[in-house]
């Protein structure tokens, strides 16, 4: 598209007269893509804001890590693996979380300790 080294000073030039404007959000730490299966972290990451025509978007760049969401448990099912496994409420609930919220294999999995 642009032939040979762009001078950067002419780019943001051009930018300009096509009504673009970039700019990168200093400071970053860390940003966050929420998501029902879970979350994408980007502990460092670039971010720069492109607005065109009154429309701002936003480009990220980094490494990013997947957080799986830990799942709901209700307390009823707490209360029945603690009655099949006599374990406190904490390990029933613990086993359940790293279960995914299967009983029987919460269960199963305390049945054996």
């Amino acid at each position: 598209m642009f032939p040979g080294k762009v001078n950067p000073k002419k780019m943001k030039q051009m930018m300009k007269q096509m009504g673009m404007e970039m700019e990168e959000i200093e400071g970053v730490e860390k940003v966050v893509i929420y998501t029902p299966a879970g979350n994408y972290v980007f502990d460092e990451a670039q971010v720069v804001a492109t607005t065109m025509q009154g429309v701002t978007t936003y480009q990220l760049t980094g490494e990013a890590r997947f957080e799986g969401a830990a799942p709901e448990i209700p307390d009823e099912d707490v209360a029945l693996v603690v009655s099949q496994t006599g374990v406190a409420g904490e390990v029933a609930r613990a086993t359940l979380i790293e279960t995914r919220g299967d009983i029987a294999e919460a269960i199963l999995r305390l049945a054996q300790q």
